[in-house]
Protein backbone atom coordinates (compact mmCIF):
# COMPACT_ATOMS: atom_id res chain seq x y z
CA UNK A 1 0.00 0.00 0.00
CA UNK A 2 2.80 2.54 0.66
CA UNK A 3 4.62 1.93 -2.58
CA UNK A 4 1.75 2.36 -4.50
CA UNK A 5 0.95 5.61 -2.41
CA UNK A 6 5.05 6.82 -2.65
CA UNK A 7 4.57 5.74 -6.62
CA UNK A 8 1.68 7.92 -7.06
CA UNK A 9 2.88 10.80 -5.80
CA UNK A 10 6.16 10.24 -7.60
CA UNK A 11 3.93 10.53 -10.78
CA UNK A 12 2.34 13.55 -9.20
CA UNK A 13 4.89 15.26 -8.75
CA UNK A 14 6.60 14.54 -12.13
CA UNK A 15 4.11 15.78 -13.95
CA UNK A 16 3.80 18.91 -12.32
CA UNK A 17 7.57 19.10 -13.24
CA UNK A 18 6.96 19.41 -16.71
CA UNK A 19 5.73 22.99 -15.97
CA UNK A 20 8.65 24.60 -14.81
CA UNK A 21 11.84 25.36 -17.47
CA UNK A 22 14.32 22.57 -17.48
CA UNK A 23 17.36 21.98 -19.42
CA UNK A 24 17.06 19.39 -22.07
CA UNK A 25 20.15 16.89 -23.18
CA UNK A 26 21.54 19.69 -25.65
CA UNK A 27 22.06 21.86 -22.34
CA UNK A 28 19.76 24.44 -23.68
CA UNK A 29 16.99 25.59 -21.76
CA UNK A 30 13.48 24.27 -22.52
CA UNK A 31 11.22 27.08 -24.09
CA UNK A 32 9.05 29.42 -22.13
CA UNK A 33 5.47 28.11 -21.94
CA UNK A 34 4.51 31.60 -24.06
CA UNK A 35 6.58 31.14 -26.54
CA UNK A 36 6.22 27.67 -27.30
CA UNK A 37 4.25 26.67 -30.63
CA UNK A 38 0.41 26.16 -30.48
CA UNK A 39 -0.67 22.67 -31.87
CA UNK A 40 -4.47 21.79 -32.82
CA UNK A 41 -6.37 18.62 -31.96
CA UNK A 42 -9.46 17.59 -32.69
CA UNK A 43 -11.46 15.50 -30.17
CA UNK A 44 -14.29 13.55 -31.84
CA UNK A 45 -17.44 12.36 -29.65
CA UNK A 46 -19.18 9.15 -30.19
CA UNK A 47 -22.40 11.59 -31.20
CA UNK A 48 -20.11 12.40 -34.65
CA UNK A 49 -19.75 15.70 -33.00
CA UNK A 50 -15.93 17.31 -33.31
CA UNK A 51 -14.55 20.01 -30.92
CA UNK A 52 -11.24 21.41 -32.24
CA UNK A 53 -8.79 23.03 -29.50
CA UNK A 54 -5.81 23.86 -29.35
CA UNK A 55 -3.05 23.23 -26.85
CA UNK A 56 1.26 24.28 -26.79
CA UNK A 57 4.30 21.95 -27.33
CA UNK A 58 4.99 19.83 -24.14
CA UNK A 59 1.35 20.14 -22.77
CA UNK A 60 -0.69 16.42 -22.81
CA UNK A 61 -4.18 16.25 -24.15
CA UNK A 62 -5.61 16.39 -21.08
CA UNK A 63 -4.04 19.90 -20.42
CA UNK A 64 -5.70 20.60 -24.31
CA UNK A 65 -9.22 19.45 -22.31
CA UNK A 66 -9.20 21.46 -19.31
CA UNK A 67 -7.52 24.51 -20.56
CA UNK A 68 -9.91 24.75 -23.42
CA UNK A 69 -13.21 23.84 -21.22
CA UNK A 70 -13.64 21.23 -23.59
CA UNK A 71 -16.95 19.72 -23.26
CA UNK A 72 -16.14 15.79 -22.61
CA UNK A 73 -18.28 14.37 -18.98
CA UNK A 74 -15.99 12.98 -16.62
CA UNK A 75 -12.52 13.55 -18.44
CA UNK A 76 -9.73 13.41 -16.39
CA UNK A 77 -10.63 12.89 -13.35
CA UNK A 78 -7.97 12.46 -11.44
CA UNK A 79 -6.23 15.29 -12.92
CA UNK A 80 -3.39 12.99 -14.50
CA UNK A 81 -2.17 11.22 -12.09
CA UNK A 82 -2.61 7.99 -13.90
CA UNK A 83 -5.09 6.39 -11.45
CA UNK A 84 -8.64 6.77 -13.25
CA UNK A 85 -8.66 5.85 -16.86
CA UNK A 86 -11.04 8.47 -17.80
CA UNK A 87 -8.94 10.55 -20.24
CA UNK A 88 -9.10 7.48 -22.61
CA UNK A 89 -8.73 8.32 -26.16
CA UNK A 90 -8.75 5.83 -29.49
CA UNK A 91 -6.02 7.73 -32.13
CA UNK A 92 -5.28 6.60 -35.55
CA UNK A 93 -3.09 3.51 -36.44
CA UNK A 94 -0.77 5.81 -37.81
CA UNK A 95 -0.82 8.65 -34.99
CA UNK A 96 -0.90 6.12 -32.36
CA UNK A 97 2.46 4.41 -34.37
CA UNK A 98 3.81 7.89 -35.01
CA UNK A 99 3.91 8.67 -31.12
CA UNK A 100 7.32 9.14 -29.71
CA UNK A 101 6.39 7.10 -26.39
CA UNK A 102 4.80 3.95 -26.29
CA UNK A 103 2.53 2.79 -23.09
CA UNK A 104 4.30 2.03 -19.58
CA UNK A 105 3.37 -1.00 -17.82
CA UNK A 106 0.87 1.83 -15.58
CA UNK A 107 -0.92 3.38 -18.43
CA UNK A 108 -1.38 -0.28 -19.69
CA UNK A 109 -2.92 -1.50 -16.49
CA UNK A 110 -5.35 1.87 -16.49
CA UNK A 111 -6.39 0.93 -20.12
CA UNK A 112 -7.03 -2.62 -18.81
CA UNK A 113 -10.00 -1.16 -17.09
CA UNK A 114 -11.09 1.48 -19.92
CA UNK A 115 -14.10 0.51 -21.44
CA UNK A 116 -14.48 0.48 -25.34
CA UNK A 117 -10.36 -0.32 -25.65
CA UNK A 118 -9.15 -0.72 -28.49
CA UNK A 119 -5.34 -1.59 -29.99
CA UNK A 120 -4.43 2.44 -30.30
CA UNK A 121 -5.93 3.40 -27.06
CA UNK A 122 -3.99 5.38 -25.20
CA UNK A 123 -4.45 8.07 -21.58
CA UNK A 124 -4.98 11.44 -22.87
CA UNK A 125 -2.76 12.69 -19.68
CA UNK A 126 0.41 10.08 -21.49
CA UNK A 127 0.36 12.05 -24.70
CA UNK A 128 2.58 15.04 -24.85
CA UNK A 129 2.39 17.29 -28.01
CA UNK A 130 4.74 17.92 -30.27
CA UNK A 131 4.44 20.02 -33.31
CA UNK A 132 4.55 16.76 -35.44
CA UNK A 133 1.30 16.09 -33.69
CA UNK A 134 -0.26 19.66 -35.09
CA UNK A 135 -3.77 17.97 -36.56
CA UNK A 136 -4.15 15.03 -34.65
CA UNK A 137 -7.33 13.88 -34.65
CA UNK A 138 -8.87 11.24 -31.84
CA UNK A 139 -11.73 10.06 -30.83
CA UNK A 140 -13.40 10.06 -27.41
CA UNK A 141 -15.20 6.78 -26.38
CA UNK A 142 -19.02 6.85 -25.63
CA UNK A 143 -18.52 5.60 -22.45
CA UNK A 144 -16.28 6.15 -19.52
CA UNK A 145 -14.61 4.23 -16.13
CA UNK A 146 -13.06 5.89 -13.46
CA UNK A 147 -10.76 3.01 -12.31
CA UNK A 148 -10.76 4.44 -8.51
CA UNK A 149 -14.69 3.97 -7.66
Amino acid sequence: MALNSFLRNSLTISRKLRYFPRVLSTGQPAQPALNRKEVEVTFVKANGERIKAKGKVGESLLDVVVNNNVDLDGYGACEGTLTCSTCHLILKREDYDGLPDKPTDEEMDMLDLAYELTETSRLGCQIILSEKLNGLEVTVPATINDARS
